[in-house]
């Protein structure tokens, strides 16, 4: 699957279980929206996924991607330890410059 380099970089961050990664694959503005909150900035974003690594231990594996450099869907599978796993979810992403400006989970 051809995926812009941003993704790919984030799906190996979380599958190391790096925060600091993670919240690189944003821009030092981005906004991350799951599970009714809104996260907004690197810091935020990496306390975040701090929090559900502790939490969840969710693992990624992409299954599609459409889109462009300016804005994509990607549907991917969690696994973790939450009810219902692994479950299918959407990520809805806007791109500046190589990085994510905005990501929105749902499931």
């Amino acid at each position: 699957m051809d995926l812009p380099q941003v993704i790919a970089n984030l799906i190996t961050a979380q599958n190391k279980f790096d925060s600091v990664a993670y919240s690189n694959c944003f821009c030092e503005t981005g906004i991350m929206l799951d599970e009714g909150r809104v996260h907004i900035g690197r810091a935020k974003i990496s306390q975040w996924i701090i929090e559900g690594n502790k939490k969840y231990n969710p693992v990624m594996r992409p299954i599609s991607f459409e889109g462009d450099e300016n804005k994509g869907v990607l549907k991917i599978e969690i696994s973790g330890t939450f009810p219902g796993s692994p479950l299918i979810f959407t990520y809805d992403l806007e791109f500046v410059e190589g990085l994510i400006q905005s990501l929105t989970i749902t499931v």
